[in-house]
């Protein structure tokens, strides 16, 4: 059973190096340990292009930043397809999100998940069954 669909920043806080997120660190870590999580094509990408950006303090070469990918690859992932780009467009017109978090909306729908983790949408709305969660309150 999948259990929570984890958005993009999740997976960034668990590389963040600044002392002032250690503690969504040390939560994104915790939900990263956990086998039951779901990822999108999307939140794969996002990572990447964030976690690698140059102008990022922090940022992590390819190498490195490919392997946590390999590795978050031993969750659920749904791929970006017609259907979900779809879902997306009208998730988007019915609850007016961005695009992009209407797409990640529509993956962790697609998937099953009862809740989506993150931090970047109203916590505690119900989309459709899904329920967006931010687990660094």
């Amino acid at each position: 059973m999948i259990g929570r669909f984890l958005d993009t920043n999740v997976l960034l806080y668990s590389i963040s190096r600044d002392p002032t997120e250690a503690m969504k660190r040390e939560r994104a870590v915790a939900l990263l340990d956990a086998d039951d999580n779901a990822l999108s094509v999307q939140v794969l990408q996002e990572f990447y292009v964030q976690a690698t950006r140059p102008t990022r303090s922090d940022a992590l070469p390819h190498d490195i930043a490919a392997g946590l990918i390999r590795t978050w690859l031993r969750f659920k992932v749904q791929e970006i397809t017609v259907l979900i780009v779809a879902d997306a467009l009208r998730i988007k017109a019915v609850y007016g999100f961005s695009y992009w978090d209407a797409a990640i909306v529509a993956a962790a729908r697609a998937l099953g998940c009862g809740e989506l983790h993150s931090e970047d949408m109203a916590h505690g709305l119900e989309v459709e069954g899904t329920t967006i969660v931010n687990p660094f309150r």
